[in-house]
């Protein structure tokens, strides 16, 4: 089938994404479960500490949804204005133009696919470690993952708010454990500090280290901007992606800056380095243990769990649809821009989403690659690098687009914000990029530096010349890139469209 093939009536109803399903909720339960909360308390605070050895942990982290919140000012504004399963996709390709918006688009799937798959790699390794000893068996890690793996590929393409209450379930008692933990950790400090408040003094914004620390709780948050990803099938898209993103920011960036500022008062402020150095993802729990006994532990540990699987399940429902919304544009083959008839869900994207994660793990098994440090986590830091670039660009992208249409919305909406949004991100961007070895844990000198990075430059420039292409061979596809459902009437009007003279078109738009 053509790319710019114009579907059939029947295949009309297969491309649409099933509305009026999630509300505000729902959307809260899918984006958070993304950034997965107990992970990146148990795991991201203290391997924030270990890798970088700032002690000033938790104010970046509020420091961080503080840019963050700025970029949802923008984020949001253009939500209202453009409704659309491909996100920054579509944000980049209305305000930078579609060659960048292609472009963005490929940075994107290799963004969360990276982000989807390398969580296979954590789930499978801690799901072995707490298992395996417990039932005296020797199951090793890529059966757990696999078994994960299934279990998404069935939720994939069932209807979405059944997913939604799946996360909500499980959600909710990670938040509830991890509020928990900090309370008991606050309530028990280290007797020499006590009640410490250093971990949060500004001061800790302008010393040494700190942009290595912005890029490692930036990565916390990633799976919040996945509100206007499930825009389409909101009951009131303006209203429910507004606050959906407002308040993923919000809940995550209160618990995290609480959870990590909670371990130091725990430790010591002066000890909370070599703590999360010596005792990496088991801090937390070691910290709370004498206080709330081993049932609660095991809990948090079973929870800890459940988070990373929550994570793989929302981030395999954003590639899927942004291979969804791709397709349905014709700007990759159509038959990923189909729908299930009996879920609404997009359930090529998400077969095909299935299909590529096997083959990555497949390859890992075979490579007898670290799941722990090769796979969980180079892959989903690596995905959050991809993201940064995105959020950087939308940012700039946000501006250009209401330049031209920015009737109804204030200065500080459409260009202070995504403006002072732009400028902070491109920062922590460079600084991720001048510290990327760091975060791999590999030598200065070593090519995987530059490999990771390098290879978002390669997709976004194949994303661009694949539009450049599309402009002079399918100009109708061209046309419908970033419209979403109405790509499918934009390629019908197209022929008709370049039959009327110029002068008409310019009066018509006048």
């Amino acid at each position: 089938m053509l790319l710019n093939s114009p579907p059939t009536p029947a295949s009309n109803i297969a491309a649409t994404l099933a509305a009026n399903r999630l509300g505000v909720p729902a959307v809260v339960f899918f984006v958070i479960s993304a950034a997965a909360p107990l992970t990146v308390v148990a795991g991201g605070a203290t391997t924030g500490y270990a890798i970088t050895g700032v002690p000033g942990i938790p104010v970046a982290y509020f420091a961080t949804a503080t840019i963050l919140a700025l970029f949802a000012v923008g984020y949001v504004a253009m939500s209202r204005r453009v409704v659309n399963a491909g996100a920054f996709y579509t944000y980049i390709a209305n305000g930078l133009g579609r060659p960048a918006g292609v472009g963005g688009a490929m940075v994107a799937l290799l963004a969360y696919n990276a982000m989807q798959i390398g969580l296979y790699g954590g789930f499978g390794a801690v799901t072995a470690d707490f298992v395996n000893p417990r039932l005296g068996v020797d199951v090793a890690w890529w059966a757990y993952a696999l078994a994960a793996w299934a279990a998404v590929a069935v939720l994939g393409v069932m209807r979405v708010d059944l997913n939604g209450r799946v996360l909500a379930v499980v959600l909710s008692a990670e938040i509830f454990i991890a509020v928990l933990f900090d309370v008991v950790m606050l309530a028990h400090p280290a007797p020499a500090t006590g009640l410490s408040l250093a971990t949060l003094s500004p001061a800790h914004l302008v010393a040494p280290g700190i942009g290595a620390a912005l890029v490692t709780t930036l990565t916390g948050f990633v799976g919040f901007e996945n509100t206007t990803v499930f825009a389409e099938e909101t009951r009131d898209p303006k209203r429910t992606v507004a606050r959906a993103t407002y308040i993923a920011v919000a809940i995550t960036g209160l618990l995290y800056g609480l959870s990590a500022w909670a371990m130091s008062v725990a430790t010591g402020p002066d000890r909370i380095v070599a703590a999360a150095t010596e005792d990496s993802t088991n801090l937390i729990f070691n910290l709370v243990q004498p206080h709330v006994g081993r049932f609660a532990v095991t809990v948090g540990q079973v929870l800890f769990i459940s988070s990373l699987f929550a994570a793989v399940l929302s981030f395999h429902h954003t590639v899927a649809r942004y291979t969804f919304a791709l397709g349905r544009e014709g700007v990759v083959p159509a038959w990923l821009g189909r729908t299930s008839r009996r879920s609404g869900a997009p359930a090529a994207g998400s077969l095909t989403q299935t299909v590529l994660a096997l083959a990555v793990l497949v390859g890992y098994v075979v490579a007898e690659a670290d799941p722990i440090k090769h796979l969980f986590f180079w892959v989903t830091v690596t995905g959050g690098l991809g993201v940064l670039i995105l959020m950087a660009s939308t940012s700039a992208a946000v501006v250009g687009f209401f330049i031209f249409q920015r009737r109804g919305e204030t200065r500080w909406r459409w260009l202070v914000a995504p403006g002072l949004a732009t400028g902070l991100l491109g920062l922590v961007l460079w600084a991720t990029i001048d510290d990327f070895a760091t975060l791999l844990g590999v030598e200065p000198s070593s090519p995987l530096r530059w490999i990771f990075p390098v290879a978002y430059a390669v997709a976004a420039l194949i994303g661009i010349g694949w539009a450049l292409l599309l402009r002079v061979l399918r100009p109708a596809v061209y046309e419908g890139i970033g419209l979403g459902a109405r790509s499918v009437t934009a390629r019908a009007l197209a022929p008709l469209a370049r039959s009327i003279p110029a002068g008409a078109e310019e009066m018509d738009r006048s």
